[in-house]
């Protein structure tokens, strides 16, 4: 087991040591309010940390205290980590991003459209073009969410049992052909829309490694990277450090809410939303990309396939906002583009909060969330345990403190 440290001061990596106090009593209040059951925030410049708060509990009713070497439920922080290991087999070539996804997933063959009408009965088209692997790495293939309700499509994925994105039972092969054989939403290309993408990228990498998705993952990502408690299931010894999941009440509260079945091995491996970590993990996740593909001598990546992957790939002028189906029209998605599994800020002035160009990361659905701004080369990570049922001011909140600590 290895535990995030401080490693400088906060002064020292030109960071004001005031303003980051200032954060950790903003969040505090929170949990002695009760909204949070605790919180884990680390920032860092250059890769050293420089200011690293735990506080509150990680369980409330066993009165267990929030610590560095905590585990955390990541949900969605699992994309990028499916992202990371497919373009390693891009680099081997073994994969391409225009690869059609039929080529490793013959359920994919032939994809058809949403044409009109409601569920169930709706009507369809053959799609303009096949579903490519980069469509995958960018929410634009036309998969959707079922716990959206803004397009027929999303009812589809309802009542084929997917309201957690996978039917009980079911293994990864077993639910990607799910996914294939509903209609898409738009042709792939055409719109983005965050969905069970990187599911199916788990399947693709499975079928061209020949390895189980965490088999896959524990040998060329966390092994080489120290990663000692990242990975698709908690195990008997690590059970005592892992938090406690909530969920937000009517009255703004929290209650406790089942989680992941992360004791035992998963039959359902998902690349979408599968990963418990600890902090250390996820800083040795950021320092890899924020290095361009490096860290302590273990290369995953040539920088020029980090740069790609941190890179916007939507169209010239597009952003998450415009290029998006309804369920993503909202003002956080303004000047903010999509790169090969993170979001990528291409427009600071249109963002509402202030952001760097370029910063790149992604949040996951139990209020965590991760950056790295490469123009003031600051990494930023956010834990706790929270499925929140209205919009959370958190990450806003974290975002403006921090870009006020940045001094130089």
């Amino acid at each position: 087991m290895a535990v995030l440290r401080q490693e400088i001061d906060p002064d020292g990596a030109g960071l004001d040591a005031k303003v980051l106090d200032r954060l950790d009593r903003h969040l505090a209040e929170r949990v002695d309010e009760g909204r949070l059951p605790g919180f884990l925030v680390a920032v860092a410049r250059g890769g050293r940390v420089a200011h690293l708060t735990a506080y509150g509990r990680r369980d409330v009713a066993a009165g267990l205290p929030m610590a560095a070497d905590t585990l955390f439920r990541i949900y969605s922080m699992t994309k990028p980590v499916t992202s990371v290991a497919a373009l390693m087999l891009v680099e081997e070539g073994r994969l391409s991003l225009d690869d059609p996804v039929e080529r490793y997933l013959p359920a994919f063959a032939e994809p058809r459209v949403y044409a009109g009408g409601e569920a169930p009965d709706v009507t369809t088209r053959p799609a303009a073009g096949p579903v490519r692997l980069r469509h995958l790495m960018t929410h634009t293939a036309g998969l959707t969410f079922a716990f959206y309700d803004d397009h027929p499509v999303d009812a589809l994925y309802r009542a084929a049992g997917l309201e957690s994105a996978v039917r009980p039972g079911d293994d990864l092969a077993t639910t990607v052909d799910l996914y294939a054989s509903l209609p898409l939403q738009f042709d792939p290309g055409t719109r983005w829309n965050y969905s069970v993408a990187s599911n199916v990228l788990g399947r693709v990498i499975e079928v061209v490694s020949g390895r189980a998705l965490d088999e896959y993952c524990a040998e060329r990502i966390f092994g080489p990277l120290g990663m000692a408690d990242a990975g698709f299931e908690v195990s008997d010894a690590q059970a005592d450090r892992l938090a406690e999941l909530y969920g937000e009440t009517d009255e703004g509260g929290i209650e406790p809410v089942p989680g992941l079945p992360l004791r035992g091995r998963p039959r359902f491996l998902s690349g979408s939303g599968g990963m418990v970590a600890s902090a250390h993990d996820q800083h040795r996740f950021m320092e890899l990309l924020r290095r361009r593909g490096e860290v302590d001598g273990a290369r995953l990546l040539d920088p020029a396939t980090v740069d790609l992957m941190t890179r916007d790939h939507l169209p010239a002028g597009a952003d998450l906002r415009s290029f998006s189906t309804p369920a993503h029209d909202v003002p956080g998605n303004d000047g903010v583009g999509f790169g090969l599994g993170v979001s990528v800020v291409t427009d600071p002035a249109r963002t509402d909060v202030p952001c760097g160009p370029g910063t790149y990361g992604w949040s996951g659905a139990a209020t965590t969330t991760f950056w790295i701004d490469p123009g003031s080369d600051v990494s930023v990570q956010f834990m706790t345990q929270v499925r929140p049922r209205t919009p959370q001011t958190v990450f806003k909140d974290l975002k403006r403190f921090v870009h006020e600590a940045v001094t130089d």
